[in-house]
């Protein structure tokens, strides 16, 4: 059965999401060249871009993310889009560190995985609740959609499908199941959990869960004097590796702010295929 990755990418009028598409390629085959991955997207991409991607697949059945700030409706879709019977997805804007091949073992164990613990840049389980506060107040299952795995069976396609009709119709089902601290945009993570809870999916999907990933936002860092990004607190250095204040990264870095991927970090990435 093929393993591969699959990326949904859209950018809106701040960020190119396909650019950092780019870069998680890069960091993905710097590690790995025999890795697939594959690009879901209706943007116009670079040429040179084109060669890190096995195929370039259109976004299916009309754009629901047209008038979205953060693009995000479309992402149910991956399922139906993926050329791979084992898949893992990512946020785009993240890069890949080590080697993680051996995700595709847990398919063995879960048809469907998902991240339900993150981590600091100093390698320490992020503890805070700053940015969960929806999911404490309506027991939602703790689910980070930054980072799943999933294999193509009726079980997952139940979900997937599930998903579709929650992210369609967000703002009803929030008010059902989310309706404390409730948001007030189309989240994935939040959209994934009340599927999982629908489904009473989530002790299946998420205990013991061996994904994780360094979260990057600035609030769950153990920092004083907190500002609103991270990169106006912390250095970035990157040569033999990636470092932050000094801490070499490892794993699945979701770096959150688009000025992060400057055009000197693009480069560097670059350089290691």
């Amino acid at each position: 059965m093929s393993n591969g990755i699959c990326l949904v990418a859209q950018n809106n009028l701040k960020t190119n999401y396909v650019r950092q598409a780019y870069a998680l390629a890069l960091s993905a085959l710097a590690q790995n060249p025999r890795l697939n991955i594959s690009l879901v997207t209706d943007d116009n991409i670079p040429t040179n871009y084109r060669s890190v991607f096995d195929k370039v697949i259109p976004i299916p059945w009309g754009d629901l993310a047209l008038y979205s700030k953060w693009k995000v409706e479309n992402r149910w879709k991956v399922y139906h889009t993926t050329p791979y019977e084992n898949t893992i997805v990512l946020d785009v804007d993240m890069l890949i560190l080590n080697d993680i091949g051996q995700t595709w073992t847990h398919s063995n164990t879960s048809n469907l995985l998902f991240t339900n613990r993150v981590k600091t840049y100093r390698d320490e389980i992020v503890s805070s609740r700053y940015y969960r506060k929806t999911f404490d107040a309506n027991d939602l299952p703790d689910v980070y959609a930054g980072f799943y795995q999933f294999s193509k069976c009726d079980e997952t396609l139940e979900f997937f499908k599930l998903l579709d009709i929650v992210m369609q119709n967000w703002e009803t089902f929030y008010a059902i199941y989310a309706p404390k601290n409730k948001q007030k945009w189309c989240s994935i993570d939040v959209s994934v959990a009340i599927a999982l809870k629908i489904l009473d999916k989530q002790g299946y999907t998420l205990n013991n869960s061996s994904l994780t990933f360094t979260h990057m936002k600035p609030y769950v860092q153990n920092l004083q004097n907190v500002q609103e990004k991270w990169t106006d607190m912390l250095s970035i250095d990157y040569g033999d590796g990636l470092y932050i204040n000094g801490y070499k990264q490892t794993g699945v870095f979701h770096y959150v702010e688009d000025e992060f991927l400057t055009d000197s970090m693009l480069s560097w990435l670059e350089e290691k295929i």
